[in-house]
């Protein structure tokens, strides 16, 4: 049988072609006897060769992401050396493309480079709070330590993310049904209504009037809507990119009701959480504040961070600062923040923080969905009813009069 192949030489030429063996295994040992690192093979014939080799852009999952962190620091705890540790991991690895840059952050290593500053080479996986956490392991001696924060932190982040997600489906699914019966209904099912219908216009009930005038206002100015709401978005997407911009909507944001509540135990649940993993990584707290102000996205927790790092330089205490804000600081976040550094355990009670939080979040999202949940029913049928109504009840008087 024939295989296709791509694999690396060991002064990191990529090479690729076909090889007969009698089966998988066989090709691979054939590779293999001639010094070549396997990153590819397929029997010919079940899918053409440029297509799968198409995986090397294959975007890398957090689940991608938490098995690496996990699986180096339990090789470093068994002592296996850094370059074995990366070699063993991407010979596992299936997602093709992490595969090659795992290979390409142990060519920078036996060049030389540090791990934290191959790990920099590639700043969309590795951004600079894991490249600072990594430095201050490879600094302390606790690489092992700080690799497993990182990824006991990918997990917090991908659950936090995972349950803000479950909120949004619903209702955006919801919403996008009702809209689509509407579009369907005033371009396809209406206007024919209304050029099938043998009866005076002005004998038509309120409600067929009604609809037919809306859905004729909808085709007349659906391209311009559509150009408005294009438009809209283009305005606000470079108006957030300014500083003035960026902190009015962030403002507004929070102010919103109901999901503004929620959104702030969101932005404390993070805060707590990447302070906890980059103070438990051995970092000073002023270096811990600096890396957390460019993390946070809202310009308003930003700012408070920001103010926090430079009171801590003088001296000050990190919760006497978050006290200067309580509409954006709950009095729990900062009294605890407040015991956590009396008793020399911070790392401890920020994580403490971020279960309260997490709860309280899961929980007002299971409140927000029951309260949607009959909301979207009673606006998604009402709205249906209308339209079927506008559509049965013209036939109906049709009928009664025998046309």
């Amino acid at each position: 049988m024939k295989f296709n192949y791509q694999a690396r030489s060991k002064e990191g030429d990529i090479q690729a072609g076909a090889v007969e063996a009698a089966s998988k295994e066989a090709a691979a040992n054939v590779l293999q006897g001639y010094n070549l690192i396997v990153t590819f093979l397929e029997k010919a014939g079940e899918e053409p060769f440029y297509s799968r080799s198409l995986k090397i852009f294959e975007k890398v999952t957090r689940k991608d992401l938490v098995f690496f962190l996990r699986e180096l620091s339990t090789m470093f705890k068994s002592d296996v050396t850094l370059i074995e540790a990366l070699q063993a991991i991407a010979e596992e690895t299936k997602n093709t493309g992490f595969k090659e840059i795992i290979f390409k952050i142990g060519e920078e290593i036996e060049g030389g480079t540090p791990f934290s500053g191959a790990l920099a080479a590639f700043p969309k996986l590795f951004p600079p709070f894991y490249i600072n956490l990594v430095k201050s392991g490879e600094s302390s001696g606790k690489l092992s330590d700080v690799l497993e924060y990182l990824a006991d932190h990918l997990e917090r982040e991908y659950e936090l993310t995972r349950k803000i997600t479950s909120m949004i489906i619903y209702p955006a699914f919801v919403l996008v049904t009702f809209l689509g019966i509407l579009i369907v209904m005033s371009i396809v099912v209406i206007p024919k209504l209304t050029s099938a219908l043998e009866i005076d216009p002005q004998n038509l009930p309120i409600v067929t009037k009604i609809v037919i005038s809306l859905t004729a206002l909808l085709r007349k100015y659906i391209i311009l809507g559509i150009a408005v709401v294009v438009g809209l978005a283009i305005f606000l997407q470079r108006y957030s990119k300014t500083d003035i911009g960026k902190k009015k909507i962030d403002i507004l944001i929070l102010k919103l009701p109901l999901i503004g509540n929620l959104l702030k135990m969101v932005y404390l649940t993070r805060f707590a959480e990447n302070f906890s993993t980059l103070i438990s990584g051995g970092l000073p707290i002023t270096k811990s504040l600096e890396i957390l102000s460019g993390v946070v996205s809202n310009q308003c927790y930003k700012e408070i961070i920001f103010e926090a790092k430079e009171e801590v330089r003088r001296g000050e205490m990190v919760s006497l600062v978050l006290k200067r804000h309580p509409k954006l600081i709950s009095s729990f976040f900062s009294q605890m923040v407040l015991v956590g550094e009396r008793t020399g355990r911070l790392s401890e009670t920020l994580l403490d923080i971020t279960s309260f939080y997490e709860k309280e979040i899961e929980r007002d999202i299971e409140m927000l969905l029951s309260l949607l949940e009959p909301i979207l029913i009673i606006v998604l049928g009402g709205g249906i009813g209308v339209l079927i109504a506008a559509v049965l009840l013209p036939m109906y008087q049709i009928g009664s009069l025998g046309i």
